[in-house]
């Protein structure tokens, strides 16, 4: 009986054991996600904004497709409008597709920096909890003098030591926020290292590394991933702070920052010129802490 049922495909056709429980599983996880960002606004609002200078950086004839180097001078100074949407600056460019272009050139930076630093700042925290003794108390010593400096005034001296440009201001924004990220994964791996799994793992004459890798790293990254994306609105501020004292990309190249200072001589006639490109940056700013503000809280329920 068994075979002729498999021969008309019948046993083959039966649904496995679990599979409804697992599709009400799922769509009950799914109704969670969905009225999880119901509640939220403000952070569907925040992925908005973040997927949209993504896109921006990305595919900026997504969104525009004008040339943000190429001026009508004949149409400078052109007030915000259905034709021109952020208006129009001193040579008759198109302020929006600057915005939309410089996006590119700020995003690179900002992720250069926040990777500098998550890479860099992670690594001596892994090996300063992990390690301990006379190792943790030399890198900590290092991390103390740079918690010393502040961060605009170090990302100065490291920017005017390395010279101007898009990637070296990225660096040097980075490096400034490395003690951070060493003094937040050297706490949590202080905290894990004394965990009853890594313990048992130890005495189970597991090496040293296979317990770094396999138990201590996975359990203590959560927190700095969090940070990187806190860090990451704290790096388009620095960067644009750069930007607007000149040590960025060299014009007419569209960065955000330098939108702001080349506008901040024509405040009285041409505010857009300053006041859109900053509403943007404070746009991206603000949608980044939300998102680490809920990642955050997602990560502490667990």
């Amino acid at each position: 009986m068994s075979s002729t049922l498999d021969a008309l495909g019948v046993l083959d056709a039966a649904p496995e054991p679990g599979a409804p429980e697992r599709a009400v599983r799922r769509r009950a996880g799914a109704g969670r996600t969905v009225r999880f960002f119901l509640r939220r606004p403000g952070l569907v609002l925040s992925v908005l904004v973040i997927a949209a200078v993504v896109l921006a950086s990305f595919w900026p004839g997504l969104f525009t497709s004008r040339d943000p180097l190429t001026g009508v001078p004949a149409q400078a100074f052109r007030a915000p409008g259905a034709a021109h949407w952020f208006g129009t600056d001193e040579l008759g460019r198109d302020v929006y597709a600057r915005v939309v272009h410089g996006a590119a050139l700020s995003l690179k930076a900002t992720l250069i920096a926040v990777a500098v630093s998550f890479a860099a700042g992670g690594l001596l925290g892994l090996l300063a909890g992990f390690a301990g003794r006379w190792i943790d108390d030399v890198l900590m010593r290092f991390v103390d003098v740079l918690l010393s400096i502040p961060a605009l005034f170090l990302s100065l001296a490291l920017v005017t030591a390395l010279g101007y440009g898009t990637v070296k201001v990225a660096v040097a924004v980075g490096v400034a926020s490395v003690a951070t990220f060493a003094r937040v994964m050297r706490s949590e791996v202080l905290r894990v290292r004394q965990a009853v799994f890594v313990e048992a793992a130890r005495s189970c004459g597991t090496r040293w590394y296979a317990v770094l890798g396999r138990h201590v790293l996975p359990n203590a990254i959560g927190p700095v991933l969090v940070l990187a994306t806190l860090d990451f609105g704290t790096a388009v501020l620095a960067v644009s702070s750069l930007s607007f004292l000149g040590y960025g990309a060299a014009p007419p190249a569209p960065e955000w920052g330098t939108l702001i200072s080349d506008g901040r001589n024509y405040l009285a006639n041409a505010w857009w010129m300053t006041a859109l490109p900053g509403l943007t940056i404070a746009a991206t700013v603000l949608a980044t802490n939300r998102i680490a503000r809920a990642l955050d809280g997602e990560w502490g329920r667990r």
